[in-house]
């Protein structure tokens, strides 16, 4: 059992100090005489000295006292206000921290004890973060990524397509993926569907030609080459302006022929209406709208001479050729008005390609997200069966 501490007065220490400078005892009589250890009687001889100043000079030691509370004073006040400052920068840290999001603020984190002025533990409290969670990596999700990829190659090679096509494409490609998924991804990506830019007018009437009526208005267009469409457009490239011309089959939106060229005119249209009527089975009924080329003799007297019913578009209804007008600002906004041609024979071979990919591989909304060509081709197969079964 330890023995208890004996607490000895101010008085008591002081009699054994003035006792021990009379040098009338030695330090270890004294200390024996009252029962005391004799480093403790040095340590109280010490202390006695060392304020002996203050008992002769009382005046002295208040002002230096008062000198040190003056210091000490001034010493909290600049403290206070160093804390109050940082107190205002951490708090004002803490918000920009918070707006940073938990995987930047977890980047911010110094994990090399031998570098790091603060612990580990103490720079998650600053942050706002759980230790615990710190050295989680999520796996990377490849598939997202892969659909992802495959979602913007869509909208590079078909800026037009909307969520629907796209989920279509990816469905046909072997990806399976929900439509919110797509367009989730899509939203991610900021892609968003190109929209079409309004066309220049190309329709040229001449008063004295004759104009026929519009055969079409709530006719039934059941199958391919019942009706054929047509119409001309312009394209600028960089030494001025080119025209195209094309047909397309109403039933199937596919475009059956097509031909660029510098001049607007007759040949340019006869030459696409002898390459389909080449290649195709003949319509029952040709769409046009008035144009000059369209109304011209040697046109209408092509399509009189085969049996071919005539029908044009009402004066300044484009509407009434909405099949080919759509087509147009499909071809327009998803290839060409996204490049710069230099020369007529470039333009060609784009277009060329274009065409190739709107009738075999581009998914058309109309015709429940089948490619048009496809729709061409067995509609024809399923008349050719009804026509060998009657």
């Amino acid at each position: 059992m330890s023995k208890k501490r004996t607490n000895y007065t101010s008085a008591f220490k002081t009699k054994l100090v003035l006792e021990l400078l009379q040098n009338e005892s030695t330090l270890a009589e004294i200390a024996s005489k009252h029962n005391i250890l004799p480093q403790n009687l040095v340590n109280w001889k010490k202390t006695f000295l060392a304020n002996a100043e203050i008992a002769m000079e009382p005046s002295k030691a208040v002002k230096e006292y008062k000198e040190e509370l003056i210091k000490s004073q001034e010493q909290n006040e600049r403290l206070t206000a160093l804390v109050g400052k940082v107190t205002v920068e951490k708090e004002w840290l803490a918000k920009k921290l918070a707006s940073l999001g938990l995987s930047n603020r977890k980047q911010l984190v110094n994990l090399k004890p031998s570098t790091a002025s603060l612990s580990i533990n103490h720079q998650c409290q600053l942050l706002g973060i759980n230790r615990s969670g710190l050295y989680y990596k999520p796996r990377a999700n490849h598939a997202k990524q892969i659909i992802k990829n495959k979602i913007t190659k869509v909208f590079e090679q078909i800026p037009i397509y909307g969520e629907k096509k796209v989920h279509k494409q990816l469905l046909e490609d072997g990806i399976k993926v929900s439509l919110n998924t797509v367009a989730r991804y899509r939203q991610e990506l900021g892609l968003k569907a190109v929209l079409a830019v309004k066309q220049v007018n190309t329709t040229i009437p001449i008063k004295e030609h004759k104009k026929y009526s519009y055969k079409l208005r709530g006719l039934n267009i059941s199958h391919a080459n019942h009706v054929w469409s047509t119409d001309i457009t312009y394209i600028k490239i960089a030494g001025g302006m080119v025209y195209m011309a094309a047909i397309i089959d109403w039933h199937s939106k596919a475009v059956l022929s097509y031909k660029i060229s510098n001049t607007m005119d007759v040949q340019l249209v006869m030459s696409v209406l002898n390459d389909a009527l080449e290649k195709y089975p003949h319509p029952e009924i040709f769409n046009t709208d008035q144009g000059s080329q369209y109304t011209s003799e040697v046109h209408t007297q092509r399509l009189k001479n085969l049996g071919i019913t005539i029908s044009m578009d009402g004066k300044g209804r484009a509407t009434d050729n909405i099949c080919i007008e759509r087509f147009w600002r499909s071809a327009k906004v998803e290839r060409i008005y996204l490049n710069e041609y230099q020369s007529i024979s470039k333009l060609i071979t784009d277009v060329d390609d274009y065409i190739e990919f709107y009738n075999y591989k581009r998914f058309h909304q109309t015709l429940d997200y089948k490619k048009p060509m496809d729709v061409y081709q067995e509609s024809i197969k399923l008349n050719q069966n009804k026509k060998k079964a009657s």
